[in-house]
């Protein structure tokens, strides 16, 4: 199937700029991502190009391609109608409720879309899971789509991403490889050659691989779980390097240049985040738990297990430090989201270090480049410890990183900016109260140049 219309259910952190990079990459192919969220659709056709997603290289591409062959729209039946290939690409968070609360995915949203998709659908159409989702999600996509449809074909798709945050753009455009499943039948085949015939258009077809659906879906869950699984063992060292004098950098750098281990994912820090690591890894465990497989889902589960500790571990540090009490002082974060180069803060390590501090009555005065008050405190409110007016007593967004220092007692490092390694930090010290601390929860700053200006500084692992 030549492919001229393109539709993109979810103008999120994946869909958005996907679909940007395709309509850049493909101009002859009409990309329309679609969403019910009216407020998100109208910050993506925004006039002065302040898109809801910052990602470096992001807006340039949004700007070269909307209103010639990239739009944004609410009109989600319209776009079904109209395309010959639908990617999926909407939100799938675990369970917060019923049978696998707290380990499965949540595919509400994906079931919503298949059911949308077949009321519509008028003539034959291939659908493309791009949201990260359980093995086997493509049967259960089919079968809806084949059973309450109008009688046209669907062909289902698995092309997951493999996007890192802060480099996306950049991930798309020269990625790895490209993963795309589907069925072995010549149905099956004839679709994958037509997502891969888009792909082609700038990725080399030696990275473009082709796989069976189940293959494809299990892949991506796996790529998240060796990662996360290799920033938390770097993590359970840190703490075994900082009770024996050992330097976790030191020992990170000498077992990455074993060839046979590499050095990425291997920085101590004070734990990940974002959307992908800590779901799928639980999505893996809930999937062996199913199949009873209890040694292989404890295995995974020590990987979250880990860096839940990670977190607590540094928010109980400050606190032993400051005395054994932070009640009234004043501590302040440097970021807070999930990593630099994103205003995503989902599952960021920030939020779970402020949680524990505000339960023990400090004043948390923030700066993050890119995220708002707002989404701070939706964060907060959204782990439900206390009242939402409890939560804005307690934490203050700052537009200046030094405003947000003066009198401070500490300043936590959780996100990695770069801009931070700029700051005049003796001018931060004049303006705190002494002795003034630094934790740096992401090993940003140079240890004995914080000393020497007078700092007490402590970093993860050494």
């Amino acid at each position: 199937m030549k492919i001229t219309n393109i539709c993109c259910i979810g103008a999120g952190y994946v869909g958005g700029p996907t679909m940007a990079v395709i309509a850049d990459k493909c101009p002859h192919i009409k990309v329309t991502v679609v969403d019910l969220n009216e407020k998100r659709i109208a910050a993506w056709n925004d006039a002065d190009f302040n898109i809801p997603i910052y990602e470096p290289g992001l807006t340039e591409i949004v700007t070269k391609a909307r209103g010639k062959n990239l739009f944004f729209s609410t009109e989600v039946d319209k776009a079904i109608d109209e395309a010959e290939l639908i990617f999926i690409s909407v939100n799938t968070p675990t369970k917060t409720y019923g049978t696998g609360k707290g380990m499965a995915a949540d595919l509400k949203h994906i079931e919503l879309c298949a059911r949308q998709i077949a009321r519509i659908s008028k003539n034959n159409k291939i659908i493309v899971e791009k949201s990260t989702l359980p093995v086997r999600t493509a049967e259960a996509l089919k079968s809806i789509l084949d059973n309450t449809g109008n009688g046209v074909q669907f062909q289902i798709l698995s092309n997951p991403e493999f996007l890192a945050e802060g480099t996306a753009i950049q991930d798309l455009i020269n990625p790895d490889r490209v993963l795309i499943g589907g069925d072995s039948t010549s149905e099956g085949q004839q679709a994958i050659d037509s997502l891969v015939e888009i792909y082609s258009n700038w990725v080399a077809k030696d990275k473009i691989l082709k796989t069976n659906v189940w293959s494809s879906e299990l892949s991506k869950l796996t790529a998240n779980a060796f990662l996360a699984q290799r920033v938390s063992s770097i993590n359970a060292l840190s703490e075994l390097c900082e009770k024996t004098g050992a330097n976790v950098n030191e020992v990170a750098k000498a077992i990455g240049m074993d060839s046979r281990i590499g050095s990425k994912f291997l920085k101590a820090s004070v734990g990940f985040g974002g959307s992908c690591f800590q779901k799928d890894i639980l999505n893996l465990v809930y999937i062996s738990k199913t199949f009873g497989l209890n040694e292989v889902a404890d295995y995974w589960e020590q990987v979250i297990i880990m860096n839940d500790h990670q977190k607590r571990r540094f928010s109980k540090n400050i606190v032993q430090s400051l005395y054994n009490t932070v009640a009234e002082k004043k501590i302040t974060f440097f970021g807070w989201a999930f990593k630099k180069d994103t205003n995503d803060t989902r599952e960021s390590a920030a939020i779970y270090v402020a949680d524990d501090l505000i339960n023990e009555q400090a004043n948390i005065a923030l700066f993050d480049p890119k995220v708002s008050q707002e989404q701070v405190l939706a964060d907060l409110n959204y782990l439900e410890t206390r009242s939402e007016s409890e939560n804005k007593k307690h934490i203050q967004s700052f537009q200046d990183p030094y405003d947000a220092c003066k009198n401070a007692h500490a300043i936590a490092i959780l996100t990695e900016w770069d801009q931070f390694k700029e700051y005049d930090w003796k001018k931060i010290y004049e303006s705190m109260l002494k002795p003034a601390f630094v934790f740096d929860g992401r090993n940003l700053l140079d240890e004995s140049y914080m000393k020497s200006i007078g700092f007490v500084y402590q970093s993860i692992g050494s």
